[in-house]
């Protein structure tokens, strides 16, 4: 019942633009989905609740995060919380920063879990860490850096898992949560000791036992995708992340229109990774032709796929003018978040072999 109050109270503090269900009242696949992010997580944490409004992508969404990164596989707990909080970072998250830099107080120490946060990667203290994480701050861009040699097939693949989950989770969280899971204008010094205390809460969590596969069975089967090959020498990682985009494909097909979809997919064909910069401008000329319906959609759509931290209010409140509902707009930006995350997870296929042989 604590636990219940604490996370209605988080909650309606932090999610924006949509009412999530809240655990007291969830039922059917929100009340499964919720009974495990509690037991794991040891509350329901509000980028769960912010899901809340589309229940089989709310199932989709801990699929992709919980199987490669909670249990600990060959990769183990540490690095892969360090390589989520390094895609925060790239991704310009401050709330998911947060989150994942607070389990690294626990892990690996406040100077390992700062450096990564702050983007220092030299000061990280352990080399091999070092590699991993230098991978992972550029692992969405066309020749960013290699992983260190020696990295097992399996442990690529739970590596990559957290990447491309997190480049979902990343974007979701820049729409519909506020900017930092810690309170505002605190003091460096205060920031840390509140993590230090944090990341006592969240020991449990991240170091409990959590065995492998527990989520799938939420989602319907799906067969595998191309793009998704990377996950093929962890195969209950496999069968996570193919079930998971088969449910971000059906959310964008009921919430967007299918040229909407085939302008943001072109448009990721040609993104190499790159930062689109400070202004929207190249968003405004790709929508600009477009009725005002597709317009809004197009425009909320392309910046959560390629500069989620530039989505806007009035960006959300025009796609909802057309586009009603809150379903369809965590469908929609849920499409958007995927089909992203899975581009970059396809710049690993090719060199899984050379590089682990």
């Amino acid at each position: 019942m604590v636990a219940d109050r604490v996370s209605s109270i988080v909650t309606q503090r932090h999610v924006r633009h949509v009412d999530p269900v809240l655990a007291t009242h969830a039922t059917g696949l929100v009340a499964e989905v919720y009974r495990q992010v509690a037991e794991e997580m040891r509350l329901v944490i509000p980028p769960a609740m912010l899901h809340s409004p589309s229940p089989e992508v709310l199932a989709a969404y801990w699929a992709l995060i919980r199987e490669p990164l909670m249990p600990p596989g060959r990769a183990g707990r540490l690095v892969k919380e360090a390589v989520a909080a390094a895609v925060a970072v790239a991704s310009t998250c401050p709330y998911c920063t947060d989150m994942h830099t607070v389990g690294l107080y626990e892990l690996s120490g406040e100077r390992d879990a700062e450096a990564i946060g702050g983007d220092h990667l030299g000061e990280i203290t352990d080399a091999r860490l070092r590699q991993i994480v230098a991978w992972a701050r550029g692992a969405h861009r066309d020749g960013g850096p290699p992983l260190p040699p020696g990295i097992a097939a399996a442990e690529r693949a739970e590596l990559i898992g957290v990447v491309v989950g997190f480049h979902y989770l990343s974007r979701m969280v820049n729409v519909f949560l506020t900017g930092s899971l810690l309170p505002p204008r605190l003091s460096p010094r205060s920031r840390r000791r509140l993590k230090r205390g944090l990341s006592y809460v969240m020991k449990p969590s991240v170091r409990g036992d959590h065995p492998a596969g527990r989520a799938n069975g939420l989602l319907p089967p799906a067969p595998p995708r191309p793009d998704l090959a990377w996950a093929g020498d962890s195969p209950v990682l496999a069968d996570a992340v193919a079930r998971a985009f088969g449910v971000f494909e059906l959310a964008g097909e009921r919430s967007l229109d299918v040229a909407v979809r085939r302008l943001v997919l072109d448009r990721l064909d040609d993104w190499a990774g790159e930062d689109t910069g400070l202004s929207t401008g190249w968003c405004e000329d790709l929508v600009g032709e477009l009725p005002p319906a597709p317009r809004a959609a197009a425009r909320l759509a392309l910046l959560t796929a390629l500069a989620s931290h530039q989505v806007t209010d009035r960006a959300v409140e025009e796609f909802r003018r057309h586009h009603p509902g809150d379903r369809r707009l965590i469908d929609a930006t849920a499409w958007a978040s995927a089909a992203a995350a899975a581009r970059v997870g396809a710049r690993h296929n090719g060199a899984v072999r050379a590089d682990t042989a």
